[in-house]
């Protein structure tokens, strides 16, 4: 039996490090920073979050206020034992990244599903991939990106499942382990985060379950480097919902990427890769 549990883990280990490996090659874990940028520069894209500012922010004093009064106190307990003198200033982050990934989960679902969307669709108009963006919504003509958006003909496929908020939940404690466990609950997060990334993106391709699993099995890599960067972005305190706009962002420039054929093997643009490279 140990000697199972010994390879299993061997496995296991080497899976990791494949994944970390491909993932690091692939360069994709840099389209969530070009997202950030391309949204600083593209002010037409701001409206979609400008126009849910007061609701999230509503949302986001009220999910921290009640984190902090019913969480902050038994956390900082449990972390006396494995953060010590620090367990006051642990459980404070700890309690913000919370909140800032409830924040995330919940205005998504309620709150700015459709502003992501629309920020989707209009970067890929940004990008001339006009004939992708028509087979979900209709297209006006004249005017920015955004202003170009018509009547939605496919509604986003993702609906409410407390799918995200139950795997968080169930890989929250991780964090309690020190470095390794925050690590590992990024990544797991991050493998998830990725391919949901392409939701709207596989939808306007009209791609079925089998498609859409071969293509993210194809950049499994791609997907989970693309996924621990947003996620980690999303973690950030106080400009989670900030963070979901520039990586909707991020993540459509990738599909134009894909759209154009402007990709490598590794799935990603070829310039990417070359960043990476000097990264490494």
């Amino acid at each position: 039996m140990a000697e199972r549990v010994r390879e299993v883990a061997v496995e296991e280990t080497d899976r990791l490090k494949n994944l970390t490996s491909d993932a690091a090659r692939s360069g994709a874990y840099l389209y969530p920073i070009r997202g950030i940028a391309y949204f600083l520069s593209h002010k037409s894209l701001w409206r979609p979050l400008t126009s849910k500012l007061a609701p999230t922010i509503s949302l986001g004093l009220g999910i921290t206020t009640f984190m902090f009064v019913f969480t902050y106190l038994p956390q900082a307990a449990v972390m006396a034992f494995t953060s010590g003198p620090l367990a006051a200033i642990s459980a404070a982050l700890l309690v913000l990244s919370e909140s800032s990934t409830l924040i995330t989960i919940l205005s998504k679902t309620f709150l700015i599903e459709d502003a992501l969307t629309d920020t989707f669709d209009g970067a890929l108009l940004s990008k001339n991939t006009t004939d992708l963006v028509s087979e979900g919504r209709q297209i006006k003509a004249g005017g920015d990106p955004i202003a170009k958006l018509g009547k939605l003909v496919k509604k986003p496929l993702v609906k409410f499942t407390p799918k995200a908020l139950i795997r968080y939940l169930i890989y929250l404690p991780l964090n309690f382990i020190p470095v390794v466990g925050t690590v590992v609950f990024v990544l797991l997060q991050g493998k998830k985060a990725g391919p949901a990334a392409h939701t709207r993106y596989f939808q306007l391709k009209q791609w079925n379950k089998s498609q859409q699993e071969k293509h993210i099995e194809q950049y499994r890599g791609a997907y989970t480097g693309f996924g621990v960067a947003a996620v980690l972005l999303e973690l950030v305190p106080l400009a989670s919902i900030f963070f979901a706009f520039t990586n909707t962002v991020g993540a459509a420039l990738w599909a134009a990427d894909i759209e154009n054929q402007h990709i490598t093997k590794e799935g990603t643009a070829p310039r990417l890769r070359e960043q990476a490279k000097k990264a490494e």
